[in-house]
C-alpha cells in the first residue's frame, strides 16, 4: 500500500461519518419542508406552481454559489440577532443542501398523490372515509413507490452535492477531493469520489429495496432496506478505531484557502500549537477564509498582505511595501477586531510568467513588453484572478488586451502553460514550480501589483490570547521565499510528492529549529 493510499483510508471513516451525517441531515430536513407543501399544493394548481417554480429556480443555481452564498446570508442573520449562531461549517452546508434536495421531493410527492386513481379516491369517501383517513390508508400507500422514487433521486443528488461543502468548511468526503485537485494526489481524489459514490449506491438500493417491497408488499426487501441504510447511520455515529475525544471544548480553528501553501502553513501551525488541540478548515475561499476570521468562526489563518489592501479594505493605490504593512495592521484591527501577529518572512505575489522559449521568441522580459505581444496570447488564470482587484490594476496600467482568458485550477493553469493551451499564466511568486518548470517571471515596472507579504493573522476573539501568540510567535520571520518555495514543490512535484503534513514537517525541521 502506498503511503498516500494509507493516509487517505486512515482519514475516511472521519470523513465519511460527517459525509453521512450531513446529507441524512440535509435530506430529512428537505423531507420536512416538503411534507407540508406537497400536501397543500396538491389540491391548489397555483401553489403547486409556485412550489415548483421556486424549487425549480434553486436547481439553476450551481451547488458550489448556493453553498457560499448561505455564508455571507447567516453571518448578517448573526448580525442582526447578536446571538452566537455557528456559521461556518455545518449549518450552511445543510441549508443549502437542503432547498437543493426540494424539486425531486416535491415532484415525486405531487405527482404520486396526483396519480392516485380518481375511482379509488370516490370508493374511499364512499365508505366514509376521512380526509385524513384517505390520506393515510389509501393515498400514500398507492403513491408511494413514486414518493420513494423522488426521495431516492434527492438522496443522490445530495450526496453528491455535499462533496462540495469543504468550501464552506463543512467536514465531508469533498476534503480529499479538493485537496487533491490541487496538490494532484489523485489517490486522494479517488478515494474521494469513489466513497461518495459508493455511498450514493448504497443507500438507493437501500431505498430501492423499501420502495419495492412498498410496490409489491415483500416485508422482506422493506426490512432489508431499513437494515442497509441503519447500518450506514451508525457508521456515522459511532467513533472510528483510534478516534479520541478532544480535551478542550475550545479548540483552535485553523483556516486555510484552496492550494498547496495553505494546506502547508495551516499544517505547520498544528505542528506549532500542539499539544493544542485544533480543527482545521481548509479548501475555504479567500472571501469566506477572511470573513470566517473577522467572525470568529476561524482563529488563525495565513493571508496576504496585498489580498488584504485590495479585496478587503479596498484600495486602490499601493504604498511602499513597510507603509503598507503598518496600515494593514492599523486598520485591520480597527475595522475588524483582525490581529497581525507578523509576517512570516516571503513573500507570494501574484505574477505573470511564461515558458522561457515564449520569452526568448518575443522578446519578453517586462509586462510592459507583453502588452505588446498580447493580443496574440491566451492569457490561464487561476479561478479568482481575474475577478480581482489586481487584475483591474494590470489591465489599467498596461492594457493587457489577450487574445483569449482562461480560468484554471492552480494545478491544471501550470499544466496548461506547459501544453501550450496558455501562453501566460497569472503564477505565484513562491511556487516551486516556477523553477521546476524553468519559468520566466516579468518584472512590473510600474508596480500595479501591491507587495504580497504572508501575514498570520488571528481572529478579534484571539487577537489577545497571549499562549496562542506565544506559539505562534517563532513562525515570524523565520521562512523565506527559497524555504517555501522547496516545500511547496515537495507537493507539487509530479513523483515521490508528499503530503502538506509531511512538506510542513519539512519546513519546521529546516527553518524553525
Amino acid at each position: 500500500m502506498t503511503p498516500a493510499l494509507a493516509a487517505a483510508l486512515a482519514g475516511l471513516p472521519a470523513k465519511l461519518a460527517a459525509h453521512v451525517a450531513l446529507s441524512a441531515a440535509a435530506l430529512a430536513l428537505a423531507m420536512l419542508v416538503a411534507a407540508p407543501l406537497v400536501l397543500l399544493a396538491r389540491s391548489r394548481p397555483r401553489l403547486r406552481w409556485a412550489a415548483l417554480a421556486v424549487a425549480g429556480l434553486v436547481q439553476t443555481i450551481p451547488a458550489l454559489a448556493l453553498l457560499a452564498l448561505f455564508y455571507p446570508a447567516l453571518l448578517a442573520v448573526r448580525g442582526v440577532t447578536g446571538g452566537s449562531l455557528p456559521v461556518l461549517g455545518f449549518l450552511p452546508a445543510l441549508l443549502a443542501l437542503a432547498l437543493y434536495a426540494l424539486l425531486p421531493l416535491l415532484r415525486g410527492g405531487i405527482g404520486g398523490l396526483l396519480g392516485v386513481d380518481a375511482d379509488v379516491i370516490d370508493a374511499a369517501n364512499g365508505v366514509g372515509m376521512t380526509a385524513g383517513q384517505r390520506l393515510v390508508l389509501v393515498e400514500l400507500p398507492l403513491a408511494a413507490p413514486v414518493i420513494l422514487g423522488g426521495v431516492r433521486t434527492a438522496a443522490v443528488w445530495t450526496i453528491g452535492a455535499a462533496t462540495l461543502a469543504t468550501a464552506v468548511g463543512a467536514t465531508c468526503l469533498g476534503d480529499f477531493i479538493f485537496a487533491g485537485l490541487q496538490t494532484e494526489n489523485w489517490v486522494a481524489v479517488l478515494v474521494g469520489c469513489g466513497a461518495a459514490a459508493a455511498l450514493a449506491i448504497a443507500v438507493d438500493a437501500a431505498l430501492g429495496l423499501i420502495e419495492t417491497g412498498l410496490a409489491t408488499g415483500s416485508r422482506r426487501r422493506m426490512i432489508a432496506g431499513a437494515v442497509v441504510l441503519a447500518v450506514i447511520a451508525v457508521a456515522a455515529v459511532v467513533p472510528s478505531p483510534g478516534a479520541t475525544l478532544s480535551t478542550s471544548s475550545t479548540p483552535v480553528v485553523i483556516g486555510a484557502k484552496n492550494f498547496s501553501e495553505q494546506y502547508i502553513l495551516a499544517d505547520l501551525i498544528a505542528a506549532r500549537l500542539a499539544p493544542r488541540p485544533v480543527v482545521q478548515r481548509s479548501g475555504l475561499g479567500s472571501a469566506v477564509a477572511f470573513r470566517a476570521l473577522a467572525a470568529n468562526d476561524v482563529d488563525v489563518y495565513v493571508d496576504y498582505a496585498g489580498t488584504l489592501w485590495t479585496g478587503i479594505l479596498g484600495h486602490g493605490a499601493t504604498p511602499p511595501r513597510a507603509d503598507l504593512l503598518a496600515a494593514l495592521t492599523r486598520e485591520l484591527a480597527a475595522k475588524y477586531g483582525v490581529g497581525v501577529v507578523g509576517p512570516l518572512g516571503f513573500e507570494n505575489a501574484y505574477v505573470l510568467a511564461v515558458r522561457r522559449d515564449t520569452a526568448i521568441r518575443l522578446h519578453l522580459a517586462t509586462i510592459a513588453d507583453l502588452a505588446r505581444a498580447a493580443p496574440g496570447l491566451t492569457l490561464g488564470a487561476d479561478i479568482e484572478f481575474l475577478s480581482r482587484p489586481e487584475w483591474a490594476g494590470l489591465d489599467a496600467a498596461y492594457h493587457l488586451a489577450f487574445k483569449a482568458k482562461k480560468s484554471f485550477e492552480p494545478t491544471f493553469m501550470y499544466r496548461a502553460l506547459a501544453s501550450g493551451e496558455a501562453d501566460v499564466i497569472s503564477a505565484f511568486s513562491s511556487d516551486g514550480r516556477i523553477a521546476a518548470q524553468d519559468l520566466v517571471v516579468l518584472t512590473d515596472p510600474k508596480a500595479a501589483i501591491p507587495s504580497y507579504d504572508a501575514l498570520l493573522l488571528v481572529s478579534p476573539a484571539r487577537a489577545k490570547d497571549h499562549a496562542l501568540d506565544a506559539a505562534l510567535r517563532p513562525l515570524i520571520g523565520a521562512i523565506d521565499v527559497a524555504a517555501m518555495r522547496r516545500a511547496n514543490l515537495l507537493v507539487d512535484r509530479d513523483a515521490d510528492k508528499l503530503s502538506p503534513a509531511a512538506a510542513a514537517r519539512t519546513l519546521q525541521g529546516e527553518r524553525l529549529k
